[in-house]
């Protein structure tokens, strides 16, 4: 994702000269290309994350669209104040780009984890919050969002990601939902990385006599309405899925939604990380098998609620 991040910036800065890129101290190869094609448009803040977003502000009050660039808990927990009082309350067009988001970083330990950031930025007035599946999301969410003129965070995982989609997304827009696979009685709703696990937990259920279907969700703030209304009125069980903590992410959005709705078909079940730290030292998979949040897991905790043991 990150490549596919790095690759469109340089491509639409060389379109607009308002774009202008901040980096919290990473990334200095990877904006190789940027530096040549834009050498006084690329700015290394340093270790100073807060005073990053303060400089993005003023560029921004100054004509300029600019995009910052760091480890998602760095750019989101460090400046949570200046993101909610310099950019939100100003209704700056600021795009914030959190990378290695989730348990991306899982091997780093907890300083490099964010599964509550998501709950923070999306509380924000003005803020907009996506998290795209794989690189053609990425590069669909960048463009989008240097489209619109309000403040958005883009939480992006690192490299390796599996491709979703094929080709580029065209007329990509904020607050829609992405169909990746039809089906008939249970809705598996994932967003960010956990898309992939979505699509391998509906083939696990397929044998077992189910037929999900799947939605990428790159947009949790706004929220596709009209694709959940969907969903909870053909399905009888509604799953979403997010690298996060159940408590505050794209789950607690969907519930949210749910309750101020009429009575609805559906039943909700959330997959997320638990209200807890991860304390061991290990992988992404290690992380992500510790909380659930393997296709197996999923899939075995669908059948478990369709089909209760009597």
């Amino acid at each position: 994702m990150r490549n596919a991040f790095a690759k469109e910036i340089t491509r639409l800065a060389r379109a607009d000269d308002r774009i202008v890129l901040l980096s919290g101290d990473i990334g200095n190869r990877l904006f190789d290309e940027f530096k040549e094609v834009c050498p006084d448009r690329f700015y290394n803040c340093g270790v100073a994350e807060a005073n990053m977003i303060g400089v993005a502000a003023g560029l921004a009050m100054s004509g300029f669209r600019p995009v910052c660039y760091t480890i998602a808990p760095f750019l989101t927990y460090r400046c949570i104040e200046q993101i909610r009082v310099d950019l939100c309350y100003h209704k700056l067009p600021v795009v914030l780009v959190g990378t290695g988001s989730g348990l991306a970083y899982a091997s780093l330990g907890a300083t490099h984890h964010s599964c509550e950031e998501v709950g923070m930025l999306r509380l924000l007035p003005e803020m907009v919050v996506l998290a795209p599946a794989d690189s053609e999301e990425v590069r669909a969410a960048l463009g989008a969002s240097l489209r619109q003129a309000q403040p958005a965070y883009i939480r992006i995982g690192k490299k390796g990601e599996p491709a979703i989609h094929a080709s580029p997304l065209e007329g990509f827009e904020i607050g829609s939902a992405l169909p990746l696979r039809s089906g008939r009685d249970i809705s598996l709703l994932a967003t960010g990385a956990t898309v992939t696990l979505a699509l391998q937990a509906a083939e696990m259920l397929v044998p077992e006599g189910f037929d999900p279907d799947v939605w990428s969700f790159p947009s949790v703030k706004p929220l596709d309405e009209a694709v959940l209304k969907q969903a909870f009125s053909l399905s009888s069980l509604v799953v979403t899925l997010e690298e996060h903590s159940r408590l505050g992410g794209f789950g607690s959005a969907v519930a949210e939604w749910l309750s101020d709705q009429p009575p609805m078909k559906a039943r909700l079940i959330r997959a997320g990380t638990g209200d807890a730290f991860f304390h061991q030292i290990g992988s992404q998979k290690d992380a992500r098998e510790h909380f659930g949040l393997t296709p197996a897991a999923i899939a075995r905790q669908v059948m478990e609620f369709l089909r209760p043991a009597s």
